[in-house]
């Protein structure tokens, strides 16, 4: 089993609780899925080699739906990361996810329809995504939740949508009626991505409000909603930040092999011999365990 590298996909807010201004090495992978959305930073967290990336650049220029969601997964893939956590802000579909609680979610519904949303356009991959987050992953985030002081909430159903606007009162009303929990911009299809990739992959949720189903308090306009995002994203954030921190030596010191490492095994779905030679090395860092090079 290789050795425990762990991925921090986040903004620029997790990467100052994190503390990480000024430390590690600064890295540009070339990936067949174009540059990355910023540099990606290799230094040590709590002991535990990380890669941090910054999911929408240095100041914040790609928005959900421009973000190379393809290329940073790749990259991190190349430099040899085995588990990604990532956070992300959402709105709260449910009156007991509270904005600054955390959430831990264990479904999603994608719907984005504008993205590259697999790395295998040359080649049928079919990767089973009945769990879309790594199940053993997120068990390792809420054991470390219990010894925090933040409220986690340990599951709950993420709906992606394409943005870049948010929810009408209308759609947000719809989500709750599907069961959705969750509403926000980032998670697909980075969870697929990275299924795809054969990475453990978990979401630390930032609840920031209750999107649009949650009447407006009396006087307040509608507009004061961004202005609170705002406010609470750096509070919300240090929580995650924290659950982060305390998570990443359980991870390295209790990592365990499931599904998730050997996804691509019965995945491949195109005749071995139909697939060029040319595919095989662009995307060696993906197939290269099951289309050994010169191999048929």
């Amino acid at each position: 089993m290789p050795a425990v590298k762990v991925g921090i996909i986040g903004g620029q807010s997790l990467y100052q609780a994190l503390g990480l201004q000024g430390r590690g090495e600064h890295l540009t992978i070339e990936t067949p899925f174009g540059p990355h959305s910023s540099p990606l930073v290799a230094t040590e967290l709590e002991g535990v080699s990380v890669v941090f990336v910054s999911r929408h650049g240095q100041g914040h220029v790609h928005n959900a739906t421009r973000s190379p969601y393809r290329a940073n997964l790749f990259a991190l893939k190349v430099l040899g990361v085995t588990h990604v956590i990532a956070t992300g802000t959402v709105g709260s579909l449910r009156e007991h996810i509270q904005p600054l609680h955390l959430a831990l979610p264990d479904q999603v519904i994608d719907r984005t329809y504008r993205r590259p949303c697999t790395f295998y356009d040359d080649v049928a991959v079919h990767v089973e995504l009945a769990q879309p987050f790594c199940s053993t992953l997120r068990q390792t985030l809420h054991d470390a939740a219990r010894h925090g002081d933040t409220v986690v909430h340990p599951t709950g159903t993420y709906v992606c949508i394409e943005g870049p606007s948010l929810s009408t009162q209308a759609e947000s009303q719809l989500y709750r009626t599907w069961g959705c929990d969750l509403v926000g911009l980032t998670a697909m299809p980075e969870a697929r991505l990275a299924r795809e990739a054969e990475l453990h992959y978990a979401l630390i949720a930032l609840p920031t409000d209750h999107d649009s189903w949650r009447p407006q308090p009396v006087g307040q306009e509608p507009e004061a909603l961004l202005p609170q995002l705002a406010q609470r994203l750096d509070a919300v954030t240090a929580h995650g930040a924290a659950l982060l921190r305390r998570a990443l030596p359980r991870i390295a010191g209790t990592a365990s092999q499931c599904r998730c490492d050997t996804a691509l095994a019965l995945a491949i779905f195109t005749d071995r011999a139909r697939i060029p030679a040319e595919v095989r090395s662009r995307l060696r860092p993906l197939l290269g365990r099951y289309l050994p090079s010169g191999v048929v």
